[in-house]
């Protein structure tokens, strides 16, 4: 049961993502307190999470992407974008008049996904630094934020949600992909994925599983007010 209680800075941005001052939302001392997640939290142990020629063949980033709606000219962020997979792909997919942002926590793999979107000519991609509990996006941007393998490794989920909803368009969605599992074993359950999306004030779209690409997309729109910190209560699994 469910209860709901070192290249360097200059790499941090290659392109702004609309072409004009970029507004984030960072981490002040009047934000908190934030509840701590009442689960494991699995490390991060590899940027990859299998080779880019296997999931290709199971034509994993194609399906994530169709099911996810992602489309020409959207705006899209790639969050613990790691060595690009999906990156690459959604630049292409999203076309020259489109926008990808792609954040990862870990210096030296932005950094080596920097050196990888300059050397393709990716002119449609930017690449950033980002927080453990804030990937700090510009404000009213992104149609999509993808976040694939990694949420279970969200030391602080609440407020890394809550930092997300400014980023979002009117009609924007949060995209999970994760594997059906303890978060300890690198996967997130899904009724407390939801659980945890719900405290933050988002509505579960839709979910299906994906075995292509491991496990299970879920797709979630921020509804209502974004609530205070302090209101926000934290999920736990009850067996």
């Amino acid at each position: 049961m469910i209860r709901a209680g070192s290249l360097v800075a200059a790499l941090l941005l290659l392109a702004a993502c609309d072409g004009g001052p970029a507004v984030v939302h960072e981490k002040t001392d009047n934000a908190g307190p934030f509840p701590a997640a009442d689960r494991p939290v699995a490390r991060i142990v590899s940027p990859r999470w299998s080779t880019e020629e296997a999931r290709d063949r199971l034509n994993e980033a194609g399906e994530v992407m169709a099911k996810a709606g992602i489309a020409k000219d959207m705006t899209v962020a790639d969050i613990g974008a790691g060595e690009g997979y999906y990156t690459i792909r959604l630049s292409s997919r999203v076309g020259k008049d489109g926008r990808v942002v792609a954040e990862d926590i870990v210096p030296e793999v932005r950094d080596a996904l920097a050196q990888r979107v300059v050397r393709d000519r990716l002119d449609n991609v930017s690449v950033r630094l980002g927080d453990p509990a804030n990937p700090k996006l510009p404000d009213n941007s992104f149609d999509r934020v993808l976040m694939v393998h990694m949420y279970h490794e969200i030391e602080q989920p609440y407020e890394f949600l809550w930092r997300i909803r400014p980023s979002l368009k009117a009609t924007g969605e949060v995209v999970v992909v994760d594997a059906n599992r303890r978060t300890q074993d690198h996967g997130t359950p899904p009724k407390l994925l939801e659980c945890e999306f719900a405290a933050v004030g988002y509505k579960l779209v839709s979910f299906d599983d994906m075995p292509s690409a491991g496990g299970y997309m879920a797709r979630f729109q921020a509804v209502g007010a974004r609530p205070e910190p302090k209101d926000i209560k934290a999920c736990r699994l009850v067996s």
